[in-house]
């Protein structure tokens, strides 16, 4: 049975942060809010709940997930950042976008695309996700809330623990944090290329 936490989305409880930091460390998988919409989430070293998340997703070895990350400093130990990339990151972040780039070797090779050993990286700019990420201390591996056959993703945190309350070990309630994907802007090439138009303006990446 999944625990439930009801967090204050502007001004988060520091004590029910680390309790929620505490589940993470302990290999949990955790429900929590982005500027975008809900997502899944887990340490990123831990194989057995990435396997978890895979299976409530029912994805296949090809999904790229995301490493969440609280800011700019944490993105050069896990991808191949460029002064003029880097800029463009700075000028976007945090906000609603998902940036494809090449990945470093601190990135574990499962969470990579199997290919091109490229991985998701964003900044959200929502509270209680920034202060998850800060009492870690590392990112957040991610993916949207989105269930087997559904477009959006899941938007109501008490449906959410109807749903997954013997699949995830924590439910983060931060209210409605909207049901739109982040735009995916790769990066790989150091040109700007828009994969997904979602939340973000991609009007600066055209």
């Amino acid at each position: 049975m999944s625990q439930f936490f009801q967090i204050h989305p502007d001004n988060p409880q520091q004590r029910l942060i680390n309790q929620a930091v505490d589940i993470i460390r302990k290999g949990g998988v955790v429900v929590y809010p982005t500027d975008c919409a809900y997502a899944l989430g887990c340490h990123l070293g831990d194989k057995n709940a990435v396997e978890k998340i895979k299976r409530i997703r029912k994805l296949d070895e090809k999904h790229n997930f995301t490493l969440v990350c609280r800011d700019l400093s944490e993105i050069g130990t896990y991808a191949k950042v460029n002064n003029s990339v880097y800029r463009l990151l700075k000028a976007h972040t945090p906000g609603a976008y998902t940036f494809i780039l090449n990945a470093t070797t601190e990135v574990p090779r499962r969470l990579m695309h199997p290919k091109r050993r490229t991985i998701g990286l964003r900044i959200p700019e929502n509270n209680i996700a920034l202060q998850l990420m800060e009492a870690l201390g590392e990112p957040i591996m991610s993916t949207s809330l989105i269930m087997p056959g559904d477009e959006l993703p899941l938007t109501d945190p008490y449906e959410v623990r109807d749903l997954l309350q013997h699949e995830v070990d924590l439910v983060i309630d931060g209210g409605y944090c909207g049901m739109e994907a982040t735009s995916v802007i790769n990066l790989v090439d150091d040109v700007p290329v828009v994969v997904r138009n979602g939340a973000g303006d991609i009007s600066d990446f055209e």
